[in-house]
């Protein structure tokens, strides 16, 4: 078996490995063993849970905005607030994840999202929208940088980008779920039960993450082979890293950068594709659900496969710089044809080339997120994601305030489209600029 054979084969979960205990005989073998997939599996249902929570309100847009009487620039606030709060808590919760470790922090913050979630149901007027809208932000700030400091705890780095890409698809999944549950909750027992019965579901999780998460060296069903496996990188230090210090480096920059031009597009997607449907083909509410679980099928085959695409890459001898960065530079050119979607007088054809977007936007997004592992020790990784996920919910503020004006304006969706088609390649060169080897940062020097 070639060298690169056995970088491969050792990539792979459940397969056997080496371990650190050796005998006259030689290397003894273990089963590496698979745990650590369950935790991403608890990821995966996060992130899914929290998409669904944040569907419920764009698809019931049209509904809301009707019995509220709301305009595009009133439901365009209430993403604002949403968006506001959520870069706020960023920083906050991403620093809060650093100091009380992921177990404790990750529970914390579903539990408060999830009351914020069901608080929706109770809504009578602007202002509470307004304001559950804000706490669903604070609470959901601190999704991603646990998540991402959970994988960086618990995968080698040749298996992050993977990991990232799995549980990243639960964006997809929450949002596949939440136009096939929402029209029908409503229907049957109101728009008001649709936001209590998904944000109820935040207290399934918490209950199996206290009863399923420890760290992996703590953890009793993770076996020597795995921890080793697990562990595999080089030992980092342990010294608490200040926040502000991370702002000097170029490669906090890259990722920042990156986050703050291509978050808002997720969140036009997120937040408007239900309407621009309904807008441009006449559909009803009960009629959207198909053709966004359709975009949202095809967005996850982007997360997963960008994922992927770096970790095989990287498993084959390219460098880490060289697998991450030809994944993001496929997925900045398969954006791009989202500009012609506001001409498509055909629906479905409209359909793809959003679902060929929201792909190719999470596999930019997976190996975005996972080169700040790729570049930051592990106890900074929370704070460096929570500084990208504040700028680039920064920029979501800026594009859902853009949107509700233009939309108010001018009715048309071209020149939000126009923006999202380049977004990607210019977030890509920026990367490339700033952190052109993806070098790890060497603590203590800004000039790493």
């Amino acid at each position: 078996m070639s060298d690169q054979q056995k970088n491969s084969a050792n990539s792979a979960p459940g397969i056997l490995s080496p371990t650190a205990n050796t005998s006259a005989t030689g290397v003894a073998l273990q089963a590496i063993g698979r745990y650590r997939w369950v935790i991403c599996a608890l990821l995966l249902f996060a992130t899914t849970k929290s998409y669904m929570d944040r569907q419920v309100l764009s698809v019931l847009k049209e509904t809301l905005s009707r019995d509220f009487h709301w305009t595009e620039i009133d439901y365009s606030n209430i993403v604002l607030a949403f968006q506001t709060f959520y870069a706020v808590g960023m920083v906050l919760v991403g620093r809060l994840v650093d100091k009380l470790g992921t177990r404790k922090a990750f529970a914390l913050t579903m539990t408060c999202w999830s009351i914020a979630s069901m608080s929706n149901g109770f809504g009578t007027s602007y202002g509470h929208f307004i304001f559950a809208a804000a706490a669903l932000g604070l609470g959901q700030a601190g999704m991603f940088p646990a998540s991402i400091k959970c994988v960086a705890e618990w995968f080698p780095r040749k298996e992050r980008a993977l990991a990232t890409g799995i549980f990243n698809a639960g964006t997809n999944i929450g949002a596949i779920i939440g136009p096939l549950v929402v029209p029908f909750v409503t229907k049957y027992w109101g728009w008001q039960w649709a936001f209590i019965v998904v944000g109820s579901l935040g207290f399934i999780w918490v209950a199996l993450w206290l009863l399923l998460y420890q760290k992996p060296e703590e953890h009793p069903r993770v076996t020597p082979g795995e921890l080793a496996y697990i562990k595999s990188d080089p030992i980092e230090g342990r010294e608490r890293i200040p926040w502000a210090s991370l702002i000097r480096y170029r490669q906090t920059w890259a990722f920042v950068v990156g986050k703050f031009l291509t978050d808002p597009v997720w969140w036009l997607y997120l937040f408007w594709a239900p309407s621009f449907l309904q807008r441009h083909y006449g559909l009803t509410l009960a009629q959207v659900g198909f053709p966004i679980v359709v975009i949202y099928l095809i967005s996850d085959v982007g997360s997963i496969t960008g994922g992927w695409f770096s970790s095989a890459l990287i498993s084959r001898g390219a460098t880490v710089n060289r697998g991450r960065k030809t994944a993001m530079l496929v997925c900045a050119i398969a954006v791009m044809p989202i500009i012609f979607a506001n001409h498509m007088s055909n629906m479905w054809g409209a359909v793809a080339l959003f679902g060929l977007a929201a792909a190719a936007h999470q596999g930019f997004s997976a190996n975005l997120f996972t080169i700040t592992s790729d570049m930051f020790p592990n106890r900074a990784v929370g704070s460096v994601t929570g500084i990208g996920g504040m700028m680039g919910s920064v920029g979501g503020m800026i594009m859902a305030r853009g949107v509700g004006v233009v939309l108010q304006r001018t009715g048309s969706y071209r020149i939000p489209l126009f923006m999202a088609g380049f977004a990607y390649l210019l977030a890509f060169l920026c990367v490339q600029l700033l952190a052109p080897k993806l070098e790890p940062v060497v603590l203590g020097t800004a000039r790493s």
